[in-house]
């Protein structure tokens, strides 16, 4: 009797402490969170720039968490793939996903998606702000934003613009442009950036917007002109104007990158998540790394990306409806 007392006894002292954990882990269930590796998908192709920034952001997470941070690339769909494969995951913070202010655009003109954006998925943090250069090929008569203006408005239709691809944000930041500006180009869509900038080099289209990795070197060599950055302010990396201050009021396009999750990840797990990417963007091996591609380092907290998220994709609907777009 005595025996059957003691394992009674015992049974009941690891129910009850089997529920306290169950308790603590319920009230705060970041608190062993990770103890596995975590997915951070990348919905481009490896070497972009959305994975470059990806792998220097896991890399440091990695080291925090003192747990594998793993960057999967899952391409195709301009994004979708990835974005979607993170809207359906088991929502414990072990999948989140790097996103593009690509994903802004396709969510504002794309009414098929499998995921809505602004529903199923929450802002995690804003890893960068991003600027496009605005440039030339030297053939074009403009020295200047407002020569460019110009010279549109008198030639209408006559300059081809490039892109990554018909609906991206280099093609709606050439529609702004447009619907801002009050002139007309052509939209000349290419399989990715690359292609468009060897286009404008032979000057089979006139204009384009690109990043400043992609664009300088051929700056450099004056064989594409550089006019203004798409930022809002003016950036330490290049000395040119910004497109609004330069004849275009209110023209802003950022190419900003950010870190998801499912809008079902437990507050809790979503800050610790936050905590990490913050620390890891104040790193100064990792700024100094992004800054010289043109990125300019943010960490913000979840509410205010969610924030940003939402006003993009209402900013882009905007444009895309003013342009009378048709893209899907």
């Amino acid at each position: 009797m005595l025996l059957n007392l003691k394992n009674t006894l015992r049974a009941t002292l690891a129910l009850t402490l089997a529920t306290a954990a169950a308790v603590s882990m319920a009230a705060d269930p970041a608190k062993d969170y990770p103890n596995k590796p975590v997915r951070l998908i990348g919905p481009f192709t490896p070497g972009a720039g959305t994975d470059t920034t990806a792998r220097l952001i896991a890399k440091s997470l990695s080291e925090q968490w003192n747990q594998q941070v793993v960057v999967d690339n899952r391409t195709g769909a301009a994004g979708a793939i990835g974005v979607d494969l993170t809207a359906k995951a088991q929502p414990d913070g072990y999948t989140i996903c790097l996103i593009s202010a690509s994903m802004h655009v396709n969510s504002a003109t794309n009414p098929n998606l499998p995921y809505d954006l602004t529903r199923d998925l929450q802002g995690i943090s804003q890893a960068t702000s991003l600027f496009y250069v605005m440039y030339i090929n030297p053939s074009v008569p403009a020295k200047t934003v407002q020569d460019l203006v110009n010279y549109a408005k008198a030639n209408p239709n006559k300059l081809n613009y490039s892109s990554s691809g018909t609906g991206g944000l280099q093609h709606l930041a050439g529609e702004l442009f447009d619907y801002l500006a009050k002139t007309k180009m052509t939209h000349v869509p290419f399989k990715g950036t690359a292609a468009g900038v060897v286009a404008n080099l032979s000057g089979e289209v006139q204009v384009g917007f690109g990043t400043l990795f992609g664009v300088r070197p051929h700056m450099l060599t004056n064989k594409l002109r550089g006019l203004a950055i798409t930022a809002s302010k003016r950036s330490p990396a290049v000395d040119l104007p910004t497109v609004a201050e330069s004849g275009v009021p209110g023209y802003n396009v950022d190419q900003m990158y950010g870190i998801i999750g499912s809008a079902k990840i437990p507050k809790p797990i979503i800050n610790k998540i936050n905590a990490g990417i913050v620390t890891a963007l104040k790193d100064p091996e990792t700024v100094k790394k992004l800054v010289a591609d043109g990125s300019n380092p943010v960490g913000s907290t979840p509410e205010a990306y969610t924030a940003v998220i939402r006003g993009e994709v209402d900013k882009w609907r905007k444009v895309a409806k003013a342009a009378n777009l048709q893209l899907h």
